[in-house]
């Protein structure tokens, strides 16, 4: 299988060449940079300054402001120019999309150029054609007579250049041949890179963004592949675009960026949110902390076999699971959410309060499946054995054994009798083999399934214990962390070892206490660790059951859980956003844009709605959405059915109205329930 990392287990950070961006340095030995974008219009010099000033407070190391047009890229000069007056030597990147005459002109005043392979020498207009062998080469000369003048300039400047691809803008030429793909996505970078090594001319960092995680996970993935082949060791700016606002915006973007951090892709980031660009500092901050923390040698890791393509996303195969009347685990089923009951609770008040989420109108879409209750002895079995607020039948029941139960399966024999859905889970790591197989008996005795906590290599050494044919239903968990295996890692080798015995056992990914990111971050700690390590995960197939036990509210542990799984694709549950970042491109106001459509959209469950603030990248991410919402003009929006404009120059005060509209003359609109709001 291709490599595209040294280890999928440890993190090496992968070897690459220093590019300079002005004077700080990008890739090699550096650390992970820090970088952010104005959202203000660039010819408004004073109000780009100040928020340039304001990001390079916060943490800010690079600086990347639009150039919509050669007007635009003027006044860079003006910008530049205060900022240095102040002192502030932070450099600064053009952001150029269609015009090669305003990248021609702002290469004059900044240190960095990023261009987007997709759109800088070609317009898309979604035709389908097909290209011969010998029409695609004149389109390949026709791009190094555009590209090559930019080339040398820079050069001549020593300016470094960023090619960002974006999956919503790849042009037709590339759509026609390699598809709407991460492929894709690297053929259209790979092609610019080419001419500019033709130049001799290698001061350049990627990027492969994507709204979907999974989409640009693959696509870096891929690129560092497809470099290897060509003997190319290019620096890495990830992120993943359209993220969002909020919850959401953060969940994604630990998910894309995070997980390719821990496989040692990654030189600088930027999280993209629809607010402040500010609040990006400290989420990117927190995931490169975190990186810094994990990063191993070469002679550190952990050389293993696994069986995931990470090439291909493909959920992982595995014997279904009844756990409760309406919960089950298998290969087509979404993963289930398991709540565990806050540690200064007892059983009885654990209870009450999990039985009042379960009943509560607002978890309709957003179930509490199951209930994780810690069970230490004796005394905790009767305690739910008399309490009023058990689960129902349609709701599963783990029951982490610790203490002395863990070494007397029988003693919840009693619990058989009360018709609960009961799954014990028994941690390997804590107890004897032969404990483990007094539970796999008692399990089987009572047809059962049985909830196991062990690491790959125990699983390995004592497989004997679970291929004989009295095995009962199987849940895994990865229960222990070697110092040199990352989380990720420890659930790959978990699979992998299951897969390599024939064993397809249900994971359970159980997010606990952090391990890695500064416990000063409060929430975002929890929800960045929680993001990362079962988003990583779920991106490569791997999942069957979550529950988020760092935070301790059980409400927020479940809004978590569900926001993650969307997050990464696994399970759908509210209506999904599509919304860019804001730049001094976008033609509305796009934070408060943003919002209005949320208030009036959010219970579309499955719908998935874009908000864009021009067409750079709009028609392309909206592919895959249900509807656009995109900047037309000034004060005029484009509406969207997919990539098809449907309305052009809808009054910007009457434009969320006509998108509702669209929607219920699509027969996706319902309304609101009343209790829900």
């Amino acid at each position: 299988m291709t490599q595209y990392c040294s280890s999928r287990f440890t993190s090496v950070r992968r070897n690459t060449r220093e590019v300079k961006v002005g004077s700080v340095g990008v890739g090699g030995s550096n650390p992970i940079r820090i970088q952010s974008m104005t959202t203000t219009l660039t010819t408004d010099v004073a109000a780009t300054v100040k928020q340039a000033r304001a990001l390079v407070e916060a943490g800010c190391e690079i600086v990347r402001i639009t150039a919509p047009n050669v007007t635009a890229a003027e006044a860079l000069g003006p910008i530049r120019d205060a900022l240095r007056k102040d002192k502030i030597q932070v450099p600064l990147v053009a952001d150029i999309h269609f015009l090669p005459s305003a990248a021609m002109e702002a290469v004059e005043h900044v240190e960095k150029v990023r261009i987007n392979p997709g759109n800088y020498a070609d317009k898309k207009k979604f035709a389908i054609r097909e290209y011969s062998d010998n029409e695609y080469d004149i389109e390949i000369e026709r791009l190094y007579e555009v590209f090559t003048p930019l080339v040398l300039r820079c050069k001549e400047l020593g300016r470094s250049m960023r090619i960002g691809t974006n999956h919503g803008s790849l042009s037709d030429r590339i759509m026609n041949r390699f598809g709407d793909s991460p492929l894709g996505m690297v053929e259209s970078a790979l092609e610019f890179i080419r001419i500019a090594e033709s130049h001799n001319y290698k001061d350049i960092i990627l990027s492969m963004k994507a709204s979907n995680p999974k989409v640009m996970i693959q696509a870096y993935r891929l690129v560092v592949a497809k470099m290897d082949e060509e003997d190319m060791n290019y620096p890495l700016h990830l992120g993943v675009t359209e993220a969002g606002d909020g919850e959401d915006g953060r969940i994604k973007s630990a998910i894309g960026i995070g997980s390719l951090l821990m496989d040692g892709l990654g030189d600088t980031i930027r999280v993209s949110l629809t607010e402040d660009p500010v609040y990006e500092i400290p989420v990117a901050k927190a995931l490169a902390e975190k990186t810094r923390t994990l990063w191993r040698s070469t002679k550190d890791a952990l050389d293993a076999t696994e069986t995931i393509d990470p090439f291909d996303f493909t959920r992982r195969a595995i014997s279904p699971i009844k756990i409760s009347e309406s919960v089950s685990t298998g290969s087509n089923i979404p993963p289930s959410v398991f709540i565990k009951a806050p540690g200064n609770l007892n059983i009885a008040e654990s209870f009450v309060q999990l039985s009042q989420i379960a009943r509560s109108r607002s978890t309709k879409d957003t179930p509490l499946e199951g209930w994780l209750i810690e069970l230490k002895n004796t005394e905790d079995i009767k305690a739910v054995l008399s309490e009023e607020n058990l689960p129902d039948s349609n709701t599963g029941l783990i029951l982490e054994i610790e203490g002395k139960l863990a070494f007397d399966p029988e003693s919840l024999d009693p619990l058989l009798k009360s018709d609960l859905s009961i799954i014990p889970a028994i941690s390997l790591h804590n107890n004897r083999v032969s404990t483990i197989e007094a539970w796999i008996k008692w399990t089987f005795k009572h047809s059962i399934p049985l909830a196991l906590g062990i690491n790959a290599g125990l699983l390995a050494k004592n497989s004997h214990l679970f291929l004989s044919n009295d095995l009962p239903d199987l849940i895994v968990w990865a229960d222990y962390q070697d110092s040199k295996v990352h989380n990720l890692g420890e659930h790959r080798l978990l699979s992998s070892v299951l897969e390599s015995i024939h064993l397809k056992a249900s994971i359970w990914i159980r997010c606990k206490s952090d391990t890695y990111i500064s416990q000063d971050a409060g929430f975002l700690n929890d929800l960045l660790e929680a993001s990362l390590i079962s988003g990583g995960l779920l991106a490569d197939g791997i999942g069957d059951i979550l529950s988020i036990e760092s935070v301790g509210d059980p409400r927020k542990a479940l809004s978590l859980a569900y926001n993650t799984l969307q997050g990464a694709g696994a399970r759908i549950s509210k209506t999904e956003y599509v919304a860019c970042p804001s730049c001094g491109r976008t033609l509305f106001d796009l934070q408060k844009t943003t919002q209005k459509i949320r208030e009036a959209t959010d219970h579309l469950k499955g719908v998935k709605i874009a908000v864009m603030g021009c067409i750079v990248n709009g028609p392309g991410e909206m592919a895959d959405a249900d509807f656009g919402y995109v900047g037309g003009a000034p004060g005029k929006v484009n509406l969207y059915i997919g990539k098809d404009c449907v309305e052009y120059h809808v009054q910007e005060d009457k434009a969320v109205s006509h998108l509702i509209d669209l929607i219920r003359t699509e027969g996706k609109w319902v309304d609101p329930d009343p209790e829900l709001k």
